[in-house]
């Protein structure tokens, strides 16, 4: 082991103890420890979080990816923003020790960056709170070579606010299973599509669902529930969840690509989900996180949203929640029916 945490050159294990804080040292003690894997836990936004057993094997082969995309080596300096209880905080650890590279490493907070003042920072990692924060106080980005963002979906009015920075910001594709990303898209005003890390190519299965062909992982190819428009064996474009298509009257819609149109017109955090009609099945409803509007209020957001979206997509109602569930990394837990 060689690594150097906050300006502290480490070779051993009590080296990591003086430098780092109790939860990256534990981390680290685990990952140079004798057993093949390490535990970790899935987010829980589709079911109960779960713990899994990530093979070190598979973790070094996505941190080798993630460095070769973005030329990091052992001059290159990794800034952790993010608690190593999750993947993505993990995973910043095992690319900074691939490496054999610096890494700083600051309290995790939705304020990232406000006390550094240093040298350039080659890969930051942040979760979506976390990077409006940085797309509202710009400056802190100065130092920043490339920034990733993951552990959820990236709304369309921070998208827009990431994309016309002059800086390298990418969203990520991956999950816990593939030990963080299998897939890059830059994030710019043309919404490029996702692609492939190196070594990793894409499919689709009967439900248009992405399958990861990995032959560097051990376990080579992964069936998600992630529906995608194929573009290429190396890129595709993200649509939505599985898990979320809501089947009214026999035809699909698609709740994610719902909320990309009428984001701009939403003035409170939302989210497309469906109730029991019998009618149609199921209806398509807009959930919104307040305390109400008046019923003027309420017209002209639906006003507004019949200018946009097609009969099927429009919501039969809106529903008004004062608080939305959430998992342990700050995802909303939808309930896709409402009775």
């Amino acid at each position: 082991m060689e690594i150097t945490i906050n300006n502290i050159h480490c070779t051993t294990l009590d080296d990591v103890r003086s430098a780092a804080s109790p939860a990256v040292s534990a981390f680290i003690e685990e990952y140079l420890s004798d057993k093949p894997y390490v535990v970790a836990h899935t987010s829980g936004s589709t079911g109960a979080p779960k713990e899994i057993h990530l093979l070190k094997t598979d973790m070094e082969a996505s941190a080798r990816l993630t460095n070769e995309f973005f030329s990091l080596n052992a001059d290159s300096l990794f800034y952790l923003s993010l608690s190593p209880r999750f993947i993505a905080g993990k995973m910043m650890i095992v690319r900074a020790l691939e490496a054999n590279a610096e890494l700083l490493v600051e309290s995790p907070s939705n304020h990232p960056l406000s006390d550094y003042d240093g040298s350039r920072i080659d890969l930051i990692a942040v979760v979506p709170s976390q990077a409006l924060f940085l797309a509202n106080h710009v400056s802190l980005l100065n130092n920043v070579s490339s920034m990733i963002v993951g552990g959820g979906e990236i709304a369309p009015e921070l998208w827009e606010k990431l994309a016309v920075l002059p800086y390298r910001i990418y969203s990520t594709y991956g999950m816990t299973e593939t030990c963080s990303h299998v897939a890059l898209a830059k994030i710019s005003r043309e919404k490029e599509p996702y692609k492939a890390l190196p070594g990793v190519e894409f499919a689709v299965d009967d439900r248009d669902c992405l399958i990861i062909k990995a032959p560097k992982y051990s376990f080579g190819k992964l069936v998600t529930n992630d529906i995608v428009r194929l573009l290429s064996p190396l890129s595709f474009k993200w649509i939505g969840r599985y898990d979320n298509v809501i089947n009214t009257g026999g035809i699909k819609v698609f709740p994610e690509e719902v909320e990309q149109k009428i984001a701009h017109i939403i003035p409170t955090r939302f989210y497309i989900g469906s109730r029991k009609s019998e009618k149609w099945g199921n209806e398509v409803v807009l959930f919104m996180e307040c305390d109400g509007l008046s019923d003027y209020q309420k017209d002209i957001i639906m006003a507004d949203i019949s200018k946009i979206l097609s009969p099927i997509e429009r919501p039969k109602d809106i529903i008004f929640l004062e608080k939305f569930q959430e998992t342990s990394s700050g995802k909303i837990k939808r309930d896709k029916q409402v009775k």
